[in-house]
């Protein structure tokens, strides 16, 4: 069973054009959390890239969060036993909401999904997907 690993990441709250308008390198995973938060991992090495959209943007280090990857025949198996909303269909997808009683954010993709989770939840979650199933 995979650990759940510490993601580094900048952590971004700014005004969603802002955020739309960010050139955010293509080799990041970014994930709006909200229309106005925006969790980049890994870190952003220029902080210009949002403050030359909105002068009053929040960007800081982001280090609360655990995550793992998930084939994705074994991700469907498990959230179809944890996840009592609806995953998303299509790929790639990013969702949020509670998994196996944990505050989770999905990140799905057609072969793999990324679990993530707060960090002071990792222990718990990987005890619950050892076990296949919720607390």
């Amino acid at each position: 069973m995979p650990a759940l690993k510490r993601i580094a990441a900048t952590r971004i709250v700014a005004t969603p054009e802002a955020l739309q308008k960010a050139d955010i390198p293509l080799s990041s995973l970014a994930l709006r959390f909200a229309p106005d938060e925006l969790f980049v991992t890994p870190p952003l090495q220029d902080e210009s890239l949002i403050l030359a959209h909105d002068p009053h943007a929040i960007v800081i280090s982001e280090g609360g969060f655990a995550g793992t990857w998930l084939p994705a025949n074994e991700a469907a198996d498990f959230l179809a036993r944890n996840c009592v909303w609806e995953v998303p269909n299509g790929r790639p997808a990013f969702a949020q909401g509670a998994v196996a009683g944990i505050p989770t954010k999905l990140w799905l993709e057609e072969d793999q999904v990324l679990f993530i989770v707060p960090a002071p939840y990792a222990a718990d979650f990987v005890e619950r997907l050892e076990k296949g199933g919720g607390s």
